[in-house]
């Protein structure tokens, strides 16, 4: 029996390729000089897109498969993917919640103290042999501050819980109060800002947040405060963001997540006020490992006509 056709938008790593190879007849997308030939090539047989979250699958895409069956996302964020489109024409769309949710978290806290506590300039200063001949300029306390968050999904609620362990006040803006947290709703994230000493933002990516962090949410934080963004780039107005840092009416920021990614915004390189990591907050073996297990048995689940474990549609 031939093997299902499948085309992946970009690279997993290695212990997936050699699996979904084995299984399936990948088409390799981004590594092809000319993808329309690819497509053109390939796509009456494709039932299947591997993708990333942010790759996603576009319309424009999706049309050119008339056999496509699903989409798999290595990923939580489907703002990429047009699911709209792929509703209406019965395409499954699939994500990895949950297995991410801890590593996410873990970062958006490891920013927060790396930016606080400006614990990269302390490296710098070490290495550079200024300790000893100068003072270290003293920095931020994370403890006991009031941290305010952006979006209280899964990942929101563990990033407070971690908070919390730290003694910090903790209040969450959100669509709607939710009743199974215990921590304060603000439904006005300028005033959300306003209250806070540092605002982390998690909500999902896509029309509805798209720069919902702007120029009057970071006026509201303030010279004091610390922005701290685990969630999409398109969330914050970058423009805004960088006149804030170097203006320094906002104190500092912590990014996990740019526009244009990879090739980010050039202004941001100039900026000691900003710790800067390359998307990476899922990015531990243990977790990779689960991410792609889950795209995996999603795919096998759709073929063997089983229940999808992660259906987003």
């Amino acid at each position: 029996m031939p093997k299902v056709e499948i085309l992946m938008t970009g690279a997993y790593p290695e212990w997936d390729m050699v699996d979904l190879e084995a299984n399936y007849r990948i088409h390799r997308l981004w590594e092809a000089a000319d993808r329309h030939e690819l497509i053109s090539r390939v796509g009456q047989d494709i039932r299947a897109i591997a993708t990333r979250g942010e790759l996603g699958a576009s319309a424009e895409l999706m049309a050119q498969l008339p056999k496509l069956e699903i989409v798999s996302c290595y990923g939580v964020g489907t703002d990429a993917i047009d699911l709209s489109y792929a509703r209406a024409n019965g395409i499954r769309v699939t994500n990895t919640p949950d297995v991410l949710t801890e590593d996410v978290a873990d970062i958006a806290i490891g920013l927060l103290l790396a930016t606080a506590r400006q614990v990269p300039q302390a490296d710098v200063f070490v290495r550079s042999g200024q300790w000893g001949s100068v003072a270290m300029p003293l920095v931020t306390r994370v403890s006991g501050k009031k941290v305010g968050i952006a979006g209280i999904g899964r990942i929101g609620k563990a990033i407070a819980k971690r908070a919390a362990a730290f003694g910090c006040d903790i209040s969450y803006f959100a669509r709607h109060d939710h009743k199974d947290v215990a921590y304060t709703y603000e439904p006005d994230l300028i005033a959300l800002a306003g209250w806070a000493d540092f605002l982390i933002v998690i909500v999902p990516g896509g029309e509805a947040t798209m720069k919902i962090i702007n120029a009057e949410v970071l006026e509201a934080l303030g010279p004091n405060g610390i922005l701290i963004n685990v969630s999409r780039g398109t969330t914050v107005d970058e423009e805004a963001l960088i006149a804030a840092l170097q203006n320094r009416t906002i104190q500092a920021a912590g990014l996990d997540v740019f526009l244009n990614e990879p090739r980010i915004d050039a202004r941001f390189l100039t900026l000691q006020n900003v710790v800067l990591q390359p998307h990476h907050g899922s990015g531990t073996v243990e977790t990779r490992k689960a991410m792609g297990q889950l795209v995996r048995d999603n795919l096998a689940a759709h073929f063997a006509g089983s229940p999808l474990p992660t259906p987003v549609v």
